[in-house]
């Protein structure tokens, strides 16, 4: 038993009866896991989380991300070291972690004290924990987005880049992140209220939902509009990004808030090159996910941070999740974890 963690600390526990009940806890350290067949565990004290949709499906019956209740929520890690048997990382060192199995098939970062692998964390070196969690999975997976539209050779000279459910977190972070890039970007969100706040990241347009009509059925090539785009949403949406991205582009995806049916054709792929690029931020290997850290600590350090961030306590995550549920979160929350119980 660590002599770091204390006999009894506070978490968020969902549990499972009729539905699934959020609620905090007093847990003890018999709660975190053990990591035995890992050779470095480091447990963190926990100072911020932030609210993902993700989370929001792990409160949600038969949201599909939770292995077994109960589960202590929160995808996103970011805290000081306590204790380490790890020869990476010491004790007082800042960290975050994000991604694998944290939130869903392993307690959280909505406690006051978290348990994970060595291979699972990332060290901080520029940014403060409150800003890591400000970014976290979301954030990191824009970043991942841009990376990978740069890696396949878009240049804001190619023209704009349209980014889907621009007002999400996803969303914001990809296009205050574009725009810093150099990029004219165009911002397609639903929330009309959001307009201001995206165009302060450095959209040059926006624009409603696309399609205008969801229920209509995509072309399956359109007029060509957009030298690359990021989607957020899926369904419908990112069939008609892929319909309307000039010759040669790239779409990277990451979302499904818009649904998991694809109704498009091969023609964007095969009559203009079109690239669709998957996004996925949470089996990506520990390598590549402290190279992009350390870009959103330099290079790729979100300007606008502080704009699109909200800051909550970790007992106001049961309202914030049904908000994102919901789709009326604009930006990021960040959960304020230690002293806030």
């Amino acid at each position: 038993m660590s002599n770091s963690v204390p006999s009894s600390f506070k978490a968020l526990v969902a549990r499972q009866s009729d539905g699934i009940v959020l609620a905090p806890e007093p847990v003890d350290e018999s709660f975190l896991p053990t990591h035995a067949d890992r050779s470095g565990v480091v447990t963190i004290a926990v100072e911020y989380s932030s609210v993902n949709f993700k989370d929001a499906l792990a409160i949600t019956p038969k949201g599909g991300v939770v292995r077994e209740y109960p589960i202590i929520p929160g995808i996103d890690i970011a805290g000081t070291v306590v204790d380490s048997t790890s020869s990476d990382f010491t004790v007082g060192q800042s960290v975050v972690a994000h991604g694998y199995d944290i939130g869903t098939a392993q307690h959280g970062g909505y406690s006051e004290f978290a348990r994970v692998p060595e291979d699972w964390v990332v060290p901080l070196t520029a940014l403060s924990t409150r800003d890591a969690a400000a970014i976290g999975t979301a954030g990191f997976t824009a970043a991942l987005s841009v990376s990978a539209l740069l890696d396949r050779g878009i240049t804001p000279s190619d023209g704009p880049v349209l980014v889907t459910g621009a007002s999400g977190g996803v969303g914001t972070v990809s296009v205050d992140l574009l725009a810093g890039a150099g990029f004219e970007v165009h911002a397609s969100t639903g929330k009309k209220e959001a307009a201001a706040l995206l165009t302060s990241l450095g959209a040059s347009t926006v624009m409603g939902r696309i399609p205008e009509d969801p229920d209509a059925q995509p072309r399956p090539l359109g007029r060509a509009e957009w030298a690359a785009g990021v989607d957020c949403v899926g369904g419908t949406t990112l069939a008609h990004l892929l319909s309307t991205t000039r010759y040669g582009g790239a779409v990277a995806a990451s979302g499904l808030t818009g649904g998991t049916r694809l109704p498009t054709t091969v023609l964007p792929f095969i009559l203009r090159g079109i690239a669709l690029l998957g996004i996925d931020s949470v089996q990506l290997s520990i390598e590549r996910r402290r190279a992009i850290w350390q870009l959103l600590e330099s290079d790729m350090r979100p300007r606008h941070l502080a704009a699109l961030t909200t800051e909550i306590p970790v007992t106001d995550v049961q309202f914030a999740l049904d908000k994102i549920r919901e789709g009326q979160i604009t930006g990021r929350t960040v959960v304020s974890v230690a002293g806030r119980f």
